[in-house]
């Protein structure tokens, strides 16, 4: 893995602020959706059949979370 970080430190520091600017998106997006798969693939491993509601379900419980209305 330090070859990887090596190498990558040494491309980075060839690069103009331009393109290090250019590539911090690029970069930044491509972290966060790694991120969110492996929160996804944690996910799949910890949930089984039934732990979770589907969308239709979901949706006809949320008046009942709903907060009711005060009166005064």
């Amino acid at each position: 893995m330090n070859l990887f970080r090596s190498r990558a430190h040494h491309l980075i520091d060839r690069l103009s602020d331009e393109e290090l600017e250019d590539s911090w998106v690029e970069l930044e997006t491509l972290f966060y959706d790694l991120y969110v798969m492996k929160a996804i693939q944690a996910s799949k491993k910890g949930h089984n059949p039934g732990d979770t509601l589907t969308r239709e379900e979901a949706l006809r419980l949320l008046p009942l979370a709903q907060p009711a209305p005060r009166s005064l």
